[in-house]
């Protein structure tokens, strides 16, 4: 069987809170001949993992980079690794996967509100667009 994964299959089997759950979506896992991870379900992931269960941004890159090893894992790599990348800088995974896939789209400057997120992207030399409200 082919599955696809929800963040919360991949929360139940990594942060493993709950025996039996992660005991089922690890059985899942395992069991599927390939897991189709969407890049979203890996940024809820991200999100979840560190807002809620406050794991550290290492311990939650080396989860996805076990999932990235196995290989009937089927995923958007290159966005998945501008996310660790941007994860391993201090910053958000999802804006670097965002920035990336914008890119890939045919986007030349990356608009946002957020501080943090246009000091690195600009230093990685992505042309920046920090909007603010007229006072």
């Amino acid at each position: 069987m082919n599955i696809i994964a929800d963040t919360n299959l991949l929360l139940r089997a990594i942060v493993a809170d709950d025996p039996a759950s992660a005991a089922v979506a690890l059985g899942r896992m395992r069991s599927c001949s390939s897991l189709s991870i969407p890049t979203v379900a890996l940024c809820e992931f991200v999100w979840v993992a560190g807002r809620n269960y406050k794991s550290p941004r290492h311990a939650i890159a080396s989860a996805i980079r076990n999932l990235l090893a196995d290989p009937k894992v089927v995923c958007d790599r290159a966005a998945v690794e501008a996310g660790l990348a941007k994860l391993a800088r201090g910053g958000d995974f999802a804006d670097g996967v965002i920035a990336f896939e914008g890119q890939r789209l045919g986007g030349e400057v990356f608009a946002t509100f957020d501080r943090k997120a246009a000091a690195l992207l600009a230093v990685e030399g992505f042309a920046v667009d920090l909007l603010q409200i007229a006072p």
